[in-house]
């Protein structure tokens, strides 16, 4: 029963055919979960699927065809463009749309993502799209604002033993070898939470056992495989993601010399210097901000200088805006307040804008009261007049709160001044 060596592996071979084989994302495909509702009643939205390497958004969007029937097409943005999305587009549909998945969704620049969205918007196809990357700051607003966004969690301690009790149960193959497992410990560590890299990990293990009629997994065991196996970096997979994350944390945790490794780490693999410098001025205005703006405008630089001069000679500019970066105050609070305001915004769309804020650029509208009542900053002294913003309802809802650095202290000095009366910083 041993696998041929052009067989699928055994994530592939596994991948659950209806929703009751799912494991995890309960708060979407349990029983009153909205996704499973939609998918029972054939009323599938366009939608992105956000969440970690190895949380099923891929097996999701074939199950998805799968249960309603419909054709499906796959793409890969890594690999893909507008000519292959247009020979997609082009293709007849039947009665119901087929459904058009594209993984990876975030690394189609805007041009790509526009080719998409006439046929989204006509529906002309039903669009699945996977990502691992935060889609508010990587899809196009116009494509986002026609799509569902569900996140999938990473899987907890209790999915990934499922996953692997249910590969023991229904693969043929691993029934065949009586693999009892010791401890999960090894193999959860090394695949990270991943649910595809666990059970290519357990077969891999279990390989490497020739035709031992049993197998012990141990942790012992486990790491001994995976050290000889496992590759240093996968542009298109999982350690890929694991260190850009292990740089960007350096780089927050102000360790130039961790975030210079890590750096060292993608160009020796040879990953796209942009993308690199892209990650970079994310985290300047995330985790720097305004305990120095200069950061913003160092990164910016960087990414424009990537761009111009490409490897090798790009790398003398990312270690010196890396180390920059690195040593430079830290401060979240700009990142932070757009989230509360962001969510407050959800929940008070209905507000209505305060007459004293709006333009009047007609005799009617100055009738009814628009911009009467507005003072103008600049006939006062400093450049400074109190007034009220925000609507009436919300009168002094503090959503920016400065970090504790020095620029940001000045800041909120300011702020206590001139916004006593207020707001409380």
């Amino acid at each position: 029963m041993q696998p041929h060596l052009d067989s699928a592996p055994l994530a592939e071979r596994l991948r659950p055919k209806s929703l009751d084989d799912y494991i995890g994302q309960e708060h979407l495909l349990g029983r009153n979960g909205p996704l499973r509702k939609a998918i029972e009643n054939n009323i599938i939205p366009s939608m992105i699927l956000w969440g970690p390497p190895g949380t099923g958004k891929t097996t999701l969007a074939l199950m998805i065809s799968e249960i309603v029937k419909r054709p499906f097409y796959s793409l890969s943005a890594i690999n893909s463009g507008v000519k292959e999305l247009r020979e997609v587009l082009s293709r007849p549909s039947g009665l119901f749309s087929p459904i058009l998945f594209i993984d990876e969704i975030h690394r189609y620049n805007k041009s790509q993502q526009d080719a998409l969205l006439g046929a989204v918007e006509k529906g002309q196809v039903t669009f699945i799209g996977a990502t691992t990357e935060n889609p508010s700051f990587e899809v196009n607003s116009a494509l986002l604002s026609r799509c569902q966004v569900y996140v999938l969690e990473a899987f907890g301690m209790d999915e990934l033993t499922a996953l692997v009790q249910r590969a023991l149960v229904k693969d043929p193959w691993l029934k065949s070898k009586q693999v009892r497992i010791e401890s999960y410990d090894a193999l959860f560590r090394v695949s990270g939470g991943d649910g595809r890299k666990l059970l290519n990990l357990l077969e891999l293990v279990v390989l490497n056992q020739g035709d031992a009629e049993e197998v012990v997994i141990t942790d012992e065991l486990v790491m001994q495989v995976a050290q000889k196996q496992i590759a240093r970096y996968d542009k298109a997979g999982e350690q890929h993601y694991d260190i850009i994350s292990a740089f960007i944390k350096s780089l927050r945790g102000s360790d130039p010399n961790g975030a210079l490794y890590w750096m060292a780490r993608m160009i020796v693999a040879g990953e796209d210097p942009e993308f690199i410098a892209r990650r970079m001025l994310i985290m300047a205005s995330e985790d720097i901000g305004n305990a120095n703006p200069t950061a913003v405008i160092m990164a910016n630089d960087c990414m424009q200088a990537v761009k111009a001069i490409g490897y090798p000679e790009c790398r003398i500019v990312l270690s010196q805006v890396a180390v920059y970066l690195a040593t430079s105050p830290k401060s979240n609070a700009s990142y932070e307040a757009i989230g509360k305001a962001l969510a407050l915004a959800e929940k008070t769309m209905h507000l209505p804008v305060p007459l004293h804020l709006r333009n009047a650029p007609t005799r009617l509208m100055k009738q009814l009261g628009y911009g009467k009542g507005y003072h103008y900053a600049h006939d006062y002294e400093g450049n400074f007049v109190q007034e009220n913003f925000l609507p009436e309802e919300l009168k002094g809802t503090l959503l920016y709160e400065p970090g504790k650095n020095a620029r940001e202290d000045e800041i909120r000095k300011k702020m206590q001044h001139l916004w006593q009366d207020w707001y409380k910083y």
